[in-house]
């Protein structure tokens, strides 16, 4: 599927997707690093830089940990990621007055990490399907942080090696037209 913009942009935006196929080839920390180097620059309100990750490599305890996390429908693909990796978002400043824009910081660091993703040819794609409470435990996130989401990170796979439902879904995706998501002042109706 061809993806299209209602307004010219950058390529990079239409390029960018989540793929699920992915090769198994383990990913070396310092891959990762750049994704997370990417996300660092990302802009925040006040600069408070609420983000944080918590990762697993391939091939580690801990990765498997994060894999049982997983919902059994993400957990038939991710078990080929080069790594999973938890987004977490810090809810409240050092003098404790909350960050009103943690989830909206965190995405716009999210944003970056899959850009730059995209950029090194990597699989990258956020998940909701896992036991946030169960994350939270395993990855020992504080009471005043906020789960956002997991993501698999990986080197690209072959499509025919997923299952027939995964392979049907396995291509780009369009968005919903602009003229549905941005309003001149005021909601309509």
């Amino acid at each position: 599927m061809s993806r299209t913009a209602d307004h010219p942009i950058d390529p990079r935006f239409l390029e960018r997707w989540s793929p699920r196929a992915m090769s198994g080839e383990p990913l070396v920390l310092a891959e990762l690093l750049r994704l997370f180097e990417a996300a660092r620059w990302a802009p925040s309100s006040g600069n408070s830089q609420p983000w944080r990750f918590t990762y697993a490599l391939a091939k580690t305890p801990g990765f498997d940990r994060y894999l049982e996390l997983l919902d059994p429908g993400n957990r038939e693909w991710c078990w080929r990621a080069g790594a999973l990796v938890l987004v977490v978002a810090r809810t409240q400043s050092d003098q404790g007055r909350p960050l009103r824009t943690h989830a909206f910081d965190a995405g716009a660091a999210w944003m970056a990490f899959a850009l730059q993703g995209a950029a090194m040819n990597l699989v990258v794609h956020a998940m909701a399907g896992f036991d946030h409470d169960g994350a939270a435990t395993v990855a020992a996130v504080p009471a005043d942080h906020a789960i956002q989401c997991m993501v698999a990170v990986g080197h690209p796979g072959r499509r025919d090696e997923l299952s027939e439902r995964l392979r049907e879904r396995e291509q780009p995706n369009q968005r919903k037209p602009t003229a549905e998501l941005v309003f001149s002042e005021r909601f309509p109706g």
